[in-house]
């Protein structure tokens, strides 16, 4: 299959890697400096990876430095959008809801901004990472955190439909298919995959959810050592419909880009046609139609 073109009149995004550590100013920093590079190099949205406003040592420190949606520091953001017009995927806040106060507990929240700082949707985060792998170090992210309770109907941006999802949602094609048969043509999968986990599974689960749905995947990545309990895999990339790794960013923190196609993703989807060849009457449909 051809690959997707090069035109430079093609819309180009941009995938930030980052090593978050306990330390939110310095965080925002860092990733205000790769914001405003991707600015620079004529981007018209960034992809920041999962707690990209922090990496906390253990859950009663996350609980101490989450913030609502509405608190100070996604206002930081919300003020880079708009001096820097561009929008934003900020792949995944901790977010205090508006059930805070009685269940003492946040959410994994991915939030959209455009580029004038607006909120313009938000996805809470439905499958929790509870794992014990070998190796790695268990990851029990329900102590401290909520499921969502649904997911986000794709939002038309400038580079096309985006659905929005957050690391271990990867691992349940439901979910992607689902965001594909609503109108995505766009999947994100910001993530901080561990160091076991990464070189087995990252790559070949991105790959997959690109091909089965005919969808760009976008997968901004935590890197490195947050602290002495945790350390991130990174590899942050773009992979088109095809399954092609068109964008990778090299190791530590940085960015790499990408154009997105829609004309090749048309194409591609035209030419084999599987959405159109599936049959619910043997396995059913994907649960209930999104909003």
């Amino acid at each position: 299959m051809a690959i997707s073109s090069s035109s430079w009149e093609l819309p180009l995004v941009a995938v930030c890697q980052v090593t978050s550590t306990p330390d939110k100013q310095e965080n925002f920093k860092t990733c205000a400096e790769l914001v405003r590079e991707a600015a620079r190099l004529g981007a018209c949205l960034a992809f920041l990876p999962e707690a990209f406003d922090f990496i906390a040592r253990d859950p009663a420190e996350t609980l101490r430095l989450s913030e609502p949606l509405g608190g100070n520091l996604l206002g930081e953001y919300t003020q880079l959008a708009r001096e820097c017009g561009l929008w934003l995927s900020l792949g995944g806040f901790h977010e205090r809801g508006q059930d805070w106060e009685q269940t003492q507990k946040i959410y994994n929240c991915h939030v959209l901004l455009d580029n004038k700082g607006s909120v313009v949707a938000t996805y809470r985060k439905t499958h929790l990472c509870d794992v014990e792998i070998p190796g790695q170090g268990p990851m029990h992210e329900s102590n401290s955190t909520i499921p969502g309770p649904s997911l986000e109907s794709p939002v038309s941006t400038p580079v096309g439909k985006i659905g929005l999802a957050i690391c271990y949602d990867m691992r349940f094609p439901e979910l992607s298919l689902a965001l594909a048969q609503a109108g995505a043509e766009i999947l994100t999968y910001p993530s901080a995959f561990g160091s076991v986990t990464g070189p087995a599974h990252w790559e070949v689960l991105l790959r997959a959810r690109a091909i089965e749905t005919q969808c760009y995947v976008v997968a901004a990545a935590q890197c490195g050592r947050h602290h002495e309990k945790r350390a991130s895999y990174g590899h942050s990339m773009v992979v088109d419909p095809w399954g092609t790794v068109v964008a990778h960013c090299p190791e530590g923190p940085g960015l790499c880009l990408a154009r997105i196609d829609l004309r090749y993703l048309r194409q591609l989807r035209q030419h084999l046609p599987v959405f159109e060849h599936r049959r619910p009457d043997l396995y059913g449909t994907l649960g209930h139609p999104l909003p």
